[in-house]
C-alpha cells in the first residue's frame, strides 16, 4: 500500500534538498576564491621580486594600508616607488612558505609564511622569513589587497 506525502512533508524535504544544494555551491565559491588568492598572493611575490609596478598596481587596491616588519606604514604610492628604487640584486627570493586563506562574502582574509632572500643596502646577503595577514575585497569582480601586514619571525 503506497502513502502519499503530505504537503507539510514535502515542503520540508524541499528546503532539506535546497539547503544542501546552496551549502555545496556556497562551498565550491569559497574553494575557488581561496585559490584565486593563493594565485594573487604568489602573483604578487613574483613581481615584487621583478620590480614590476604595473602588476603590483592592479593587485594593490589604491587605498591599501600597508604595514611594514619595522612597523611603519607605508601607502601604495610609496611602496611602488620603493619597489622601482630597488636594485635587482636586493630582492634576489619572495616566496610564500605557506597560505592560508578564509573566505568572508566579499572579504577574504589571507594568512601564512613568506621567505625573502638577497642582498641589503649594506651589501651583506639575507634571508628573512615573515608572517603576513592581507586582508582582500572584491569590487566590480576583482580582488584587490586593501591592508598587509609582515611581522620577522625570530626562530
Amino acid at each position: 500500500m503506497t502513502r502519499k506525502m503530505k504537503p507539510f512533508t514535502r515542503f520540508v524535504l524541499l528546503v532539506v534538498l535546497l539547503a544542501g544544494i546552496f551549502a555545496s555551491v556556497a562551498a565550491q565559491d569559497n574553494g575557488s576564491v581561496e585559490s584565486k588568492i593563493v594565485a594573487m598572493e604568489k602573483a604578487w611575490n613574483q613581481a615584487y621580486k621583478s620590480r614590476d609596478g604595473k602588476a603590483l598596481g592592479g593587485i594593490l587596491h589604491d587605498s591599501i594600508v600597508l604595514v611594514n616588519d619595522d612597523g611603519s606604514l607605508e601607502s601604495k604610492n610609496g611602496f611602488l616607488s620603493s619597489i622601482a628604487k630597488a636594485k635587482p640584486s636586493e630582492h634576489q627570493q619572495a616566496e610564500p612558505e605557506s597560505i592560508t586563506v578564509r573566505v568572508f562574502g566579499d572579504v577574504a582574509i589571507a594568512t601564512g609564511i613568506f621567505r625573502q632572500a638577497g642582498v641589503g643596502k649594506n651589501g651583506r646577503a639575507y634571508i628573512r622569513r615573515n608572517r603576513f595577514v592581507d586582508t582582500w575585497v572584491r569590487g566590480d569582480g576583482s580582488w584587490q589587497c586593501v591592508a598587509a601586514s609582515a611581522i620577522p619571525m625570530l626562530h
